[in-house]
């Protein structure tokens, strides 16, 4: 997501090095960008809506100083704006702070802040950090950083600085990066090592709950309790190409890698116990008296809506209906008051699901959104908005945003569940958390990426390929054939299994790869008898299954195991040995991974 900046010594000047840094953080994505120096007569803070061009055509003569903090912004809390960049700043105009993350309960900070007398001027639930700061300033920004922060819910990477203490930076991390360069009469803070490089190689790798206290010619480290710690210097061997993709050969692979921390952030605050808390997006009349949803989207995000339909239909009870947007937009609908559109798009810019959004609030249907991008049209005119946390996707090939737009499906089914007492509470209780934990099933997953590779060099010389599944996994199976033909050029095709006997068997030959995904525990004698009438046919069988069901599929030639989670919340887990497979396939036949032929992120046109 978004890039932090800062310096402090005694060689360079500041604006220049933070601009600097800030460039090499573009990649990121961001929105919004600002940067505050230290001056004779205090902090100077200059911030600007838009590219770092603008912010450096805003700066002008660039002011000399030796200690500062800079920031490129994604929107979360507030559109993009002047006022809703970073850095923000206390009433005094003396503290500043950047901030990646989220402030889980800054609400209610924000509301006893404002009882207190301290007035807010950006939407932004970061503001929070730097009047709490403020709070407890006394002479001591490190002290006052400590006390800060047990007021604190969520994630953040920090850099703070205060024009009482001009020789210092404070950063604190917790489940958002961040890096210190170690430099000779110069020290740098950072939410990721491109930003420094070509400056230094030496950095700390800053861990959760720790805090540094940097100078121009000290870093001191300890944890939330004061207590020192000695960090081991790494020293960085990527150059600055490699360095953007944090190591990994493409954007695709890093993005499937940032999966875990994606899907963390996006359900932050929303799990409360088992319980799902979506209080804050006031959703209660949205709801109300709805008998019918539509979910409409394109693509990856239409295979999301497959999920959401299945989730909700079975925990809430409520009909619903999904179709591509290129479609929908031109039936011949029958609208009724008591109907609901959810529309799913990563940009926010889709030309067919925003036609397909305009087409219903012209019938006096509400929409809700489901998107990546703060201020996008989407999110703009539909009723109410709910945000995934995928940060900035640089590969065409959606991964993350795509997982995220599942949890938003599931954590909108249980919700409604839960609203409506569809489903028992305990029920709902064990669902809830172990949604709260897919990060880590997550990372357990990409624990067989070997094993995947290895699967795809046996077969990258293929030229057919077919995806199998029945109920959720079918959605599964369809996002992974997308995402094979998306980026290898290999002719993929999904379908529901049972589907096998009224046509695509008669495509099975001998040595054709059959990507099977079988996760629903109650489905899995059908699946089998599918993918028997393939395997007659000379079919090589590639399973993607729960650990519990290895025994059933013992029949398939290779097994990719996933975690026991339970049958409905499988497809974000079963979807990522897919992802990898994928982008094995197109590396191995030389594809250009992040741009493939023919496509654009953003589809803008019809």
């Amino acid at each position: 997501m978004c890039g932090i900046m800062g310096y402090i010594g005694t060689n360079g000047n500041a604006t220049a090095v933070i601009l600097d840094g800030l460039n090499k953080l573009e990649y990121r994505g961001y929105d919004s960008a600002g940067i505050c120096t230290l001056q004779d007569d205090g902090l100077c803070i200059q911030k600007k809506k838009g590219r770092l061009a603008d912010l450096t055509e805003a700066i002008g003569e660039l002011p000399v100083s030796s200690i500062g903090i800079g920031h490129t912004r994604w929107a979360t809390h507030g559109v993009p704006s002047d006022t809703n960049a970073h850095p923000h700043c206390d009433c005094s105009g003396r503290i500043a702070v950047v901030h990646n993350g989220i402030i889980e309960n800054y609400a209610a900070l924000r509301k006893d802040l404002i009882l207190e007398g301290h007035d807010f001027v950006s939407e932004t639930d970061t503001e929070v950090v730097v009047h709490l700061l403020e709070r407890y300033y006394n002479g001591s920004l490190e002290t006052a950083v400590r006390r800060m922060l047990a007021d604190l819910q969520g994630s953040f990477a920090l850099a703070i600085v205060c024009q009482d203490e001009p020789d210092k930076l404070v950063a604190v991390k917790k489940d958002s990066p961040l890096i210190i360069g170690l430099g000779e009469g110069e020290n740098y803070v950072a939410s990721d090592i491109p930003a420094i490089l070509g400056r230094t190689n030496q950095v700390y790798i800053m861990e959760d709950n720790e805090l540094a206290v940097v100078t121009a010619d000290e870093v001191k480290i300890t944890d939330l309790e004061g207590r020192p710690i000695n960090k081991e210097v790494f020293t960085v061997t990527w150059d600055p190409v490699a360095a953007e993709k944090g190591g990994y050969e493409h954007f695709m692979l890093k993005e499937i890698h940032e999966q875990p921390e994606a899907v963390r952030r996006t359900l932050s605050g929303r799990i409360k116990d088992g319980w799902i808390d979506l209080s804050d997006l006031e959703l209660e009349d949205l709801f109300q008296g709805i008998n019918k949803i539509y979910i409409v989207a394109c693509g990856t995000a239409f295979h999301a809506g497959m999920v959401g339909r299945l989730a909700i239909e079975k925990l809430a009870r409520i009909p619903v209906e999904t179709d591509i947007a290129s479609e929908f937009r031109y039936r011949d609908i029958i609208w009724k008051p008591d109907q609901l559109m959810i529309v799913i798009s990563q940009s926010g810019e889709t030309a067919d699901t925003l036609a397909a959004l305009r087409y219903a609030k012209r019938n006096g249907v509400k929409v809700l959104a489901v998107t990546n991008v703060v201020g996008s049209s989407v999110a703009r005119e539909a009723d109410k908005v709910i945000y995934t946390h995928a940060g900035p996707e640089i590969a065409v090939a959606s991964t993350k945003a795509y997982t995220t737009q599942l949890v938003i499906m599931y954590l909108l089914a249980l919700y409604l569940a839960q609203e409506r007492g569809t489903v028992p509470p305990d029920e709902l209780k064990k669902l809830g958390r172990e949604l709260a934990h897919m990060n880590q099933v997550l990372e357990t997953v990409l624990e067989q990426e070997e094993k995947i590779k290895a699967l795809a060099a046996r077969h990258s010389s293929v030229q057919d390929t077919f995806f199998l599944g029945r109920g959720f996994d079918y959605a599964v199976a369809m996002e992974g054939a997308l995402k094979l033909k998306e980026i290898s050029y290999i002719h993929a095709e999904a379908y529901a299994s049972g589907e096998l006997k009224h046509g695509p068997l008669a495509l099975i030959c001998e040595g054709v790869p059959v990507l099977t995904v079988i996760t629903q525990d109650y489905l899995v004698d059908k699946s089998m008898s599918n993918i028997k009438e393939v395997k007659a046919r000379g079919a090589v069988v590639i399973a993607i299954c729960k650990e519990n069901l290895q025994e059933d599929c013992q029949e398939c030639d290779e097994q990719v195991l996933i975690p026991n989670v339970d049958p409905l919340l499988a497809p974000v887990a079963a979807v990522v040995p897919l992802q990898i497979f994928a982008y094995y396939m197109a590396v191995l036949r030389g594809a250009d991974v992040d741009k493939p032929r023919n496509l654009a992120k953003s589809v803008t046109v019809e």
